[in-house]
């Protein structure tokens, strides 16, 4: 059985998987307010998010590939093989239902229940609550081949069943009973989709004609026919607009106007493959289709006339990658070569920071008029390329060569681009015996600036990839520098010597800006590729003998060799630090040297030949591309976080089977009790919630604002800068009915008005005042628990109100030299508790500041502030013992590291 660990590596998770043939399903998640995508990759089931289409959740790996794939309001229900998987939140198996003889090819959703039909046309209908068999009902393939399933609205317990025959029957699943067999069109029913209005359903042919159909009066609505071949999904708009959207293997999408029965609109390539399924959001102008071409992508319709245009996608490469190689030296991205003529980026971090860099073109302006499709300038595949990151932001710093293709093409990092350029000597063009001459490796320069091109015909050339402009060629005399097809160009990290090597095993030294031969090195053997590491100058050699040889090209000698793959080496690597070498192999096999002790340290066998291979720049991780398959996959390197000791691989030494990293396998112990589980409803989740304090061991912070406890020293300062300069004055109240004074003239008795508070000074009353709820619930603390009360008491104040309770603890402020003492001794007992550190501090603080003056005049209050400053000096030893700890430890990690 296949392993997912080696001696080094093991596996961690694949890149650039976002859909197959399987069709999408969507849900709608009331408390996300958002519908949820979900599609297949193989043998997990991802999960995006319609906003944005950022994967929410990828799901467990199953026993065997998905083949069908539905989803009601709680639940996502998967059938791989003859079980079916029912999924709560994408990744919590709940229940697996088991029973058919034969694969399930076919899943619906009916209420509580869920119809399950194999390839045998065996219908069982289960309890999605109790995971039982409710009944079963068996149609005959030579009769009614079943193809897909429906259930019509409004009609209760009714199940519509489509047949490869072309004839659909209505069944009563309660009572288990025909209804009712409609003829058909004299074509096989491909799909089938519930309209709008009652009574009505869609159906697809094979024919590529589409029925809209009564139901109830057994009459044909409208039809409609596409010339595109079968019709792969259908479904409607419910935003208003009377339209039905159909998909086709031609990977075009037709809008139909059902009022006006006919043609709307006509969305052209929307996928390179076929469409496998078409979804219409709900109450919205958006529509979800994706493809085995491994693309998800969402329409707007929002057009002048109506159409719809792209809005987002989510892609990988519809064909296997050909090369992969990091990018920069955090290691976060991955540049990949696919043989679909692209270039993409994958990102190790996040995949909404992947890209696509575009396909390849003779001719960009024209190939921008056509699709991708229908591209008639698309170049050939891309075999090799080089990238340095030390121009990326200036101009073109990745430069490639095509299959059986002459120039090379440069492309932009930054822009997301390819670029403008094409670099390719004039001797190919007018030569008409170098005509057919193609380029077969190329390297770019430590500097950015120069790209070194090998051809089949011997030449190696110089270009400027700035200008595209040749800046010279290495020639042998009159003759081009190799006999033989270049089957490799390097340059050291210094722009001092050019190393080129061709198919017979001829390593040449040259100079790097005369273009002198400084030395030449026979191997014996066929070559087939070479890598250099510019740190180390190190170049490993690999041989068309199955062997591995090292060369260092300072020495200019052979320093090591790897006899052990059995069949052609395919991709080799090196390790930051040059102390590994990884090679892998078309037997299926990888290899990991070590240089040092020139030993095989690791040998492991994969499932399929891997074509690609290399380690991220910190060796933290390994990425291998593999034949036949789109994704990329992900190693780590688990001697960076485990004491592990590597021995020498014996000859005999069989190789560890590594199976390509996924997620977790699916298990029948996985599936959730029913007791311990509920249905996904609209209330919120329960979410994890750390307890206050880990441990009574640990300083605990009360992680309140700042304002509430940093400022506290401070308080006066802010309130004499918030106070206004000219308080306001409360106008005179004058009485409703002003008081006269007899008289022959009117006069105003203003005798009983009170006197103006600047006009008679307000007495104050310095006697005893009461104790605050705060203050006479700390003179009543007895215990621990009461005094840690009192603190939590205290830190649901503002600070004005804090600072109201500390200073009427004093004499000053109608309190007791007790109180201060309770109040000293809550803090002693919140510092040893190491809960709300910061708060205990600044309250401290405040206290001495207010109180510091009678504090230090009694003698029972200097005691209790000793034994505080012990109470200090104990957490704070322990505290910067730790970070001191730390420090050592983060030094001596930077210090071997570098």
């Amino acid at each position: 059985m296949a392993e997912n660990s080696s001696a080094i590596f093991t596996g961690h998770r694949p890149l650039g998987y976002v859909s197959n043939h399987i069709p999408l399903v969507t849900r709608y998640i009331t408390r996300r307010k958002e519908h949820l995508i979900v599609t297949v990759t193989g043998r997990t089931f991802h999960t995006y998010g319609s906003s944005k289409l950022g994967l929410l959740s990828v799901s467990k790996l199953h026993p065997q590939n998905i083949t069908a794939l539905t989803a009601d309001s709680f639940l996502v229900f998967v059938a791989a093989g003859k079980e079916i998987y029912a999924w709560r939140r994408g990744n919590e198996l709940q229940r697996v239902y088991s029973g058919h003889p034969s694969d399930v090819h076919i899943l619906f959703p009916f209420g509580p229940k869920l119809l399950s039909v194999d390839k045998d046309s065996l219908l069982k209908v289960w309890d999605i609550k109790d995971g039982s068999e409710y009944l079963e009902m068996t149609f005959n393939n030579t009769k009614t081949k079943v193809t897909s399933l429906c259930h019509p609205s409004s009609y209760m317990d009714k199940v519509l069943v489509g047949s490869k025959q072309g004839h659909m029957q209505l069944w009563n699943i309660k009572s288990t009973k025909l209804v009712y067999t409609f003829e058909g069109w004299g074509s096989g029913v491909v799909c089938m989709e519930q309209a709008p209005a009652i009574d009505v359903v869609a159906v697809g042919l094979e024919s590529g004609e589409v029925f809209v159909h009564n139901l109830k009066f057994d009459e044909t609505v409208v039809k409609f026919s596409q010339d595109w071949g079968p019709v792969t999904g259908i479904s409607f708009r419910t935003d208003g607009q009377p339209m039905m959207l159909t998909g086709s293997p031609a990977g075009h999408i037709a809008c139909w106007d059902l009022e006006g029965r006919k043609l709307a609109h006509q969305m052209r390539a929307c996928h390179t493959g076929s469409v496998s399924g078409v979804k219409c959001l709900a109450g919205e102008p958006l529509v979800v289709t994706n493809s085995g071409d491994n693309t998800l992508k969402q329409w707007i319709f929002d057009m002048s006339d109506g159409g719809g245009r792209l809005l987002r996608q989510r892609e990988g490469h519809s064909q296997p990658p050909g090369k992969i190689r990091y990018y920069g030296a955090a290691g976060h991205s991955i540049l990949s070569a696919g043989q679909d003529s692209s270039l993409r980026v994958f990102s190790t971090v996040a995949d909404l920071l992947n890209k696509n860099l575009g396909h390849a073109s003779f001719n960009r302006k024209l190939s921008k008029k056509h699709r991708v499709t229908e591209d008639p300038v698309r170049m050939p595949p891309i075999i090799d390329f080089t990238t340095d990151t030390t121009r990326d932001r200036e101009w073109d710093n990745i430069a490639c060569v095509h299959r059986q293709q002459g120039l090379a093409t440069t492309w932009s990092f930054g822009d997301s681009r390819m670029g403008e350029l094409q670099l390719i000597h004039e001797r190919f063009k007018l030569d008409m015996d170098l005509r057919s001459a193609v380029a077969t490796c190329l390297s770019l320069t430590s500097c950015g600036n120069f790209v070194l091109m090998g051809y089949s015909s011997g030449h190696v050339d110089r270009f400027n990839i700035q200008s595209g402009i040749h800046r010279g060629t290495y020639n042998h005399g009159k003759h081009p520098a190799h006999k033989n097809t270049v089957r490799g160009v390097v340059t050291d990290s210094l722009n001092q010597q050019t190393v080129t090597g061709d198919s017979k095993g001829i390593i040449k030294f040259w100079r790097f800006k005369a273009g002198e031969l400084l030395q030449k090195l026979a191997m014996g053997q066929d070559l087939s590729s070479m890598k250099l590491n510019r740190e180390s100058g190190l170049l490993a050699l690999a041989m068309e003998d199955f062997t591995i040889r090292v060369v260092d090209i300072d020495t200019r000698c052979l320093v090591r060799k790897f006899p052990g793959h059995k069949s052609t080496i395919t991709d080799i690597s090196f390790s930051a630090d040059s102390r590994w070498l990884v090679s892998v192999s078309m037997d299926k096999t990888g290899r990991v040297w070590d240089l040092p002790t020139g030993q095989c340290v690791d040998y492991v066998e994969f499932d399929t030949p891997a074509t690609s291979v290399d380690l991220s720049p910190a060796s933290d991780m390994m990425a291998t591309s593999h034949v036949g398959d789109l994704g990329i996959y992900l190693w780590i390197n688990k001697t960076l976080y485990d004491h592990i000791t590597l021995a020498p691989v014996s000859k005999k030494a069989k190789p560890v089977k590594l199976s390509l990293p996924e997620n977790l396998h699916v298990t029948s112990k996985d599936a959730i009790d029913e007791e311990d589980v509920k249905m996904e409803t609209d209330e919120p989740e329960e979410v994890f919630a750390s307890p206050e304090q880990i441990s009574d061991d640990l300083i605990t912070l009360a992680n309140l604002p700042g304002s509430r406890w940093l400022n506290l020293l401070s308080l006066d300062i802010i309130k004499a800068k918030n106070k206004p300069k000219n308080p306001p004055k409360k106008p005179k109240a004058a009485p409703f009915f002003l008081p006269t004074i007899a008289g022959l003239e009117t006069k105003f008795d203003l005798s009983n008005l009170p006197k103006d508070a600047d006009d008679s000074s307000r007495t104050l009353n310095l006697g005893f005042t009461s104790f605050t709820e705060f203050g006479s619930a700390l003179g009543q603390a007895t215990s621990d628990e009461d005094y840690l009360a009192m603190v939590a008491n205290l830190m649901e104040k503002g600070p004005s109100g804090i600072d109201l309770e500390i200073r009427s603890l004093g004499p000053e402020g109608g309190g007791t030299i007790g109180a201060l003492g309770q109040f000293l001794e809550m803090l002693k007992i919140g510092l040893k508790s190491n809960a709300s550190f910061e708060a205990v501090e600044s309250y401290l603080g405040l206290f001495l500041k207010i109180h510091g003056d009678i504090v230090a005049s009694e003698e029972d209050l200097v005691n209790t502030l000793k034994e505080i400053q012990t109470v200090q000096d104990e957490k704070w030893s322990s505290l910067q013992a730790e970070i001191d700890n730390c420090l050592c430890l983060t030094t001596f990690f930077k210090s071997s590291f570098l």
